[in-house]
């Protein structure tokens, strides 16, 4: 599973290059992305007012490449983020960690409207620790642990450039936990001891991308899940947002955010607690956007 993926994303990456090539720019692929390098440093010596000294870094790669021939279309997405952070003496800890792909597929039925198919996978690189430099820390999640798969079929809304609203009421979600740790203890709402948990319910995602003003281009994008066979009041919650503010043709800023909710997903000292989860990432650095 861990080769399939990799090989996934190496073959849309090599599709997407050549559909920019010059030679193939009378094709019908439009292609849209962001490339971006983000590093920090501090370092104090007899500074009065304390602090520790640091180190970050955080590169992000993200591309969409899509079809369309007004009858077929066929919209792609890939992320790919990854950050550290080190202070002082404590071991180095992610401040960014994902791997988001997504595949949709449509047939126009009318103007505006699609039947569609969608495919999207989710999980990242590298494990991570609830307190990495503690010595009793705990592993809270690595590679394929989790991932999600999502299948969905439904229709899709695409009233102007830039908007999508996909609508699935036939859903198939699938959780993987494949680290052997992270399966005993019954992480991510997977049974204790098992790998994989099927669901079934039903999904909309919403996606948007415009120069909201010049040089600010958003970036956003929300998932919503509802399983019909189990606690279907519960709605999973994943919304992506990027805002980037080119300062040149290769210095920019960028503020990323993320907000979670999965009821699957547990938290407090019995693990029986769901919360509302979110990061926020902020940097300035060298940055490409096509």
């Amino acid at each position: 599973m861990k080769n399939t993926t990799l090989t996934i994303i190496a073959l849309l990456i090599t599709g997407s290059l050549f559909a920019q090539d010059p030679a193939n720019a009378d094709t019908l692929w439009k292609v849209s992305g962001v490339t971006s390098l983000n590093i920090s440093q501090l370092s104090l010596s007899n500074w009065a007012a304390g602090g520790e000294n640091s180190l970050s870094g955080n590169a992000l790669f993200k591309i969409s490449p899509d079809y369309d021939n007004d009858t077929l279309s066929w919209d792609n997405d890939l992320t790919l983020g990854f950050g550290l952070v080190k202070q002082g003496d404590d071991p180095s800890r992610k401040s960014d960690d994902q791997i988001n792909l997504s595949s949709k597929v449509g047939y126009k039925a009318s103007k505006n409207w699609s039947y569609s198919g969608l495919v999207s996978f989710k999980t990242q690189f590298a494990e991570g620790y609830d307190n990495p430099g503690a010595e009793d820390r705990q592993k809270i999640s690595n590679l394929m642990a989790p991932a999600y798969l999502n299948i969905s079929a439904g229709m899709d809304y695409k009233p102007i450039e830039g908007f999508s609203l996909f609508i699935s009421p036939l859903t198939g979600k699938v959780t993987f936990v494949l680290d052997d740790d992270l399966s005993t203890n019954g992480a991510f709402g997977v049974p204790k001891g098992k790998k994989v948990r099927g669901e079934f319910g039903g999904y909309v995602k919403l996606a948007y991308k415009k120069e909201i003003l010049k040089n600010v281009i958003l970036n956003t994008k929300i998932d919503l899940f509802t399983n019909y066979i189990e606690n279907p009041q519960y709605v999973d919650v994943n919304w992506d947002l990027l805002l980037t503010f080119k300062v040149n043709e290769y210095i920019s800023a960028s503020l990323m955010t993320q907000l979670i909710y999965d009821h699957d997903i547990k938290f407090g000292p019995d693990l029986d607690e769901a919360r509302v989860q979110f990061k926020e990432l902020f940097g300035i650095g060298i940055n490409y956007s096509f």
